[in-house]
């Protein structure tokens, strides 16, 4: 069971991760015409406006608790009128885009405060770096999976002809249980893992940091 240091180090990043991924969607949406998240107050950088219970907070320290090797969980989805966007096809697939997008800013973000706690010597705060770096890395690869509700397949459902587009998106109805079944046979070890690998290399060459032993460091 994590520590309270332990437990500091994950919970800012992974609140801010989670919730202003959605707060990238609705800003892009607005962007491209629909404004129903600016409506209601969901394009803000105020998390609080973005927890989901269950998902924000329950979830996250749950997979924390238990050790279990991994962290996710996801916040309210912000209203998207897909219908409202100027070019219904196009803005569904740079709305979509947003959310990871978003999350890999915040990844290159936490790279420079990571910079910055080894300059200053603060190993809390470089920890704290590792963990933004980790889960924004995970969540945009995680949501790219072609997936229904998953961002992934809202660009898959706009590059599709509306017939095909419209029997893809019906299986938004089992999505969580096909996530839940992909999650049981390895999929994350096959498909989620290798690809965060290749972006943690990537950013490591780039930076000059040994991303993965900071990584490793922060669970060990």
């Amino acid at each position: 069971m994590p520590d309270l240091q332990t437990l500091f180090i994950w919970i800012i990043p992974v609140l801010f991760a989670i919730t202003l991924h959605e707060a990238a969607h609705g800003w892009i949406a607005g962007k491209f015409g629909d404004h129903t998240a600016r409506m209601m107050g969901r394009v803000t950088l105020n998390p609080v406006k973005h927890i989901d219970p269950v998902g924000t907070i329950l979830v996250p320290i749950a997979l924390l608790i238990m050790s279990t090797g991994f962290i996710f969980g996801w916040a309210k989805p912000v209203p998207i009128n897909f219908n409202a966007l100027r070019s219904p096809k196009s803005g569904m697939i740079w709305v979509a885009l947003a959310g990871p997008g978003a999350n890999l800013i915040m990844a290159i973000g936490w790279l420079l405060v990571a910079f910055l706690a080894i300059n200053m010597n603060i190993p809390i705060l470089l920890k704290m770096a590792g963990a933004g770096i980790f889960i924004n890395i995970l969540l945009a690869v995680f949501n790219l999976l072609p997936i229904p509700p998953l961002d992934g397949s809202r660009v898959i459902s706009a590059l599709l002809p509306n017939p095909l587009a419209y029997r893809y998106n019906q299986l938004e109805q089992y999505g969580f249980f096909i996530l839940i079944g992909l999650m049981f046979i390895g999929g994350f070890t096959y498909i989620v893992w290798p690809i965060v690998g290749l972006v943690l290399s990537g950013m490591s060459v780039l930076s000059g940091l040994n991303l993965f032993g900071l990584i490793n460091l922060i669970f060990s």
